[in-house]
């Protein structure tokens, strides 16, 4: 059923794939090129990261509200295969254990961005303890 209803779209450098807030058409793998990921969180931009092939993206849209996350654009020519949102729910419906491993997959996609933020952060530098000067 999946494989039947998939499509693959292509896209050129440079080119908006989706944007943050509007609706989701599915859940996409990215089959050839580079796409950036960023996002407007608490009014400033951030940028979430590279997209390569083999990456699912927007499992968070797929399995929460159906609108995306973060806009994402082509840095390449590339393409994306799409496997459409009204199909995913009639799997989910008739194979519920799927929508279970798309959730694992999204815990480890979360848990993953929070060791690298972690990682990242500057680690804020120790005081040096002052000698103590007898009287």
């Amino acid at each position: 059923m999946l494989a039947d209803a998939s499509r693959t779209i292509d896209f050129d450098a440079g080119q908006v794939v989706f944007r943050q807030d509007s609706p989701s058409a599915g859940l996409y793998l990215v089959a050839s090129g580079e796409f950036m990921r960023k996002a407007e969180r608490l009014n400033m931009r951030v940028t979430l990261g590279m997209a390569r092939p083999g990456d699912l993206l927007e499992l968070a849209a797929t399995l929460g509200d159906g609108r995306h996350t973060y806009t994402l654009n082509a840095v390449s020519s590339g393409s994306l295969l799409l496997l459409p949102i009204d199909v995913l729910q009639r799997a989910f419906e008739g194979y519920p254990p799927l929508r279970m491993r798309l959730l694992e997959e999204l815990a480890r996609e979360v848990s993953r961005a929070y060791m690298s933020c972690s990682v990242c952060r500057a680690t804020p530098a120790r005081r040096r303890a002052t000698a103590v000067r007898p009287h």
